[in-house]
């Protein structure tokens, strides 16, 4: 296998590296350490055109491989990267700085979404209605678009690219994907591990780039669909710009993720998921909980729970057993640093300051330590702007109806949650939130591979939600086939509309 990890990242177009025609590299950081471990090419819209073009010659080859040989390939590539995840696990870790267990957890939850693709013989049956007519059949299809693109986020360099060209390549299209240029290696390994599990040349190609190259993907007139993950204006160009172009989009934008504490709920279990679900991956996932919005009388006690669970929590490289790492870039640090000089304007309260903290690493590491913000308020950049990292917030209200007011008046949709013991009140959140995807005393409510993933308002733009068994419709057209089969009397000529 090819050395993903040298000193350039080259591109990965028709099963082998292919070095491109730009001369243009970014760095590619250790965040732990604070130093550059590589340099990754950034391709140019000609080197997109040649992937594309790659892509198009290979694909009706593979659209016209039998579904059997298509699922037997997705097995091999699930054993391969389930047997092999501990060797992804630390390239993410390299590369993105999240720590090694999580890392793990990434690769767990990309892992179902190769095993529903393992069904797609399953998936991709279409519908079959005998004599509609005398002596008429209807039945459809589900076929390819064609050639697909798919735009990654740097937070989940595995996890992302999994839950969108299993399914697509599975469904018969073939793929072009760009992951981010802070942590590429990811996904030109999993593309290297498909190579070898059987898939042909030509049919999952990566091209590394920066904007040059996302507007190549969303301007060239090959790519039937985009799928993209990141943040909400980023998400908004894709689907307006993509949308222009007459592509499919699934574009899935920004978040600001509210947890709902009712005063019945049991507080040390809120404590434990709010610490979780607030600094797991340095607080960089559009799942993480930003804003704790308790409901008094419990903020006091609850703020004392979490702050001394914090305390307990170990910062540092992600291969020395620590808790959290860094986060990705030192401007990213410090862009999410500055927050807590907008707190203290604003006039909240920082009960913990992550800045400065010691760290078990490099002390170039770009290191922000688990901050906790009481009394934010609502009109402060802490509370509406998407911080993506670890900084979470307390916000006070008096009562369900306030909290639930809060929630929905966000211009965000993606994930939300609520604590309680009272049943009646979480199936009234439920009913009530206008959020996609909702925990009842579940922080994370990330769904399992066959349900849909993905939010409402300027969280989601595009019809299409992520992954899940909505990833065919999208992937695939569907034909309705009209037949009849008959002796040769056929009725002779009649100008009206067919009837029964």
């Amino acid at each position: 296998m090819t050395d993903v990890q040298n000193s350039l990242v080259q591109h990965w177009v028709g099963g082998e590296a292919f070095a491109g025609t730009s001369t243009r590299t970014a760095p590619v950081y250790n965040p732990a350490r604070g130093a550059v471990a590589r340099e990754v090419a950034l391709a140019s819209t000609a080197d997109v055109d040649h992937a594309v073009s790659v892509a198009a010659v290979a694909q009706p080859g593979w659209a016209g491989t039998s579904i059997a040989k298509r699922q037997q390939i997705m097995f091999a590539f699930r054993e391969a990267l389930n047997a092999r995840k501990d060797e992804l696990a630390a390239i993410l870790t390299e590369e993105h700085g999240k720590v090694l267990s999580d890392a793990a957890g990434e690769i767990a939850r990309g892992l179902e979404i190769v095993e529903l693709a393992c069904s797609i013989p399953q998936l991709l049956k279409g519908e079959y209605s005998e004599n509609v007519s005398t002596g008429v059949d209807v039945y459809s299809l589900k076929q390819p678009l064609g050639v697909v693109g798919i735009i990654s986020p740097f937070n989940f360099p595995a996890m992302v690219p999994l839950w969108f060209f299993p399914l697509a390549i599975a469904a018969g299209n073939t793929v072009v994907l760009k992951p981010s240029e802070k942590d590429p290696s990811a996904s030109l390994w999993m593309a290297q591990v498909m190579k070898e599990c059987g898939l042909p040349d030509g049919v999952l190609n990566v091209v590394n780039g920066d904007k040059e190259a996302v507007d190549a993907l969303l301007e060239h007139p090959e790519i039937a669909s985009i799928s993209f993950v990141g943040s909400t204006p980023i998400a908004r160009y894709i689907y307006e710009t993509a949308s222009k172009n007459g592509k499919r989009v699934q574009a899935l934008g920004g978040a600001k993720n509210h947890m709902l504490v009712l005063p019945d709920a049991d507080l040390d279990l809120v404590a434990d998921s709010a610490v979780n679900a607030g600094f797991g991956s340095a607080g960089e996932r559009c799942m993480a909980v930003s804003v704790v919005v308790a409901v008094e009388p419990v903020a006091d006690e609850l703020i004392d729970k979490i702050r001394s669970r914090m305390s307990g929590l170990k910062v540092g490289d992600g291969t020395r057993s620590c808790d959290m790492g860094p986060l990705i870039t030192q401007e990213h640090r410090d862009k999410v640093a500055s927050y807590l000089d907008v707190a203290a304007e604003d006039g909240a309260e920082i009960v913990v300051d992550g800045r400065g903290i010691e760290v078990d690493g490099d002390a170039n590491g770009f290191w922000l330590g688990p901050t906790l913000v009481d009394k934010v308020p609502t009109t402060s950049r802490v509370y509406t702007d998407e911080i993506f990292g670890p900084v979470l917030s307390v916000v006070r209200v008096k009562t369900y109806e306030e909290g639930l007011a809060l929630i929905n008046g966000s211009q965000y949709g993606n994930g939300t949650a609520i604590f309680t013991n009272d049943g009646g009140a979480a199936r009234r959140f439920q009913n009530e939130v206008t959020v996609g995807m909702i925990g009842i005393n579940v922080p994370i409510p990330v769904p399992v591979g066959y349900y849909s993933f993905g939010g409402w308002k300027n969280s989601l733009f595009g019809d299409a939600k992520a992954y899940g068994t909505q990833a065919i419709p999208f992937f695939t057209r569907e034909k309705a086939i009209t037949s009849r089969w008959l002796d040769p009397s056929h009725g002779g000529i009649n100008l009206g509309f067919p009837q029964n």
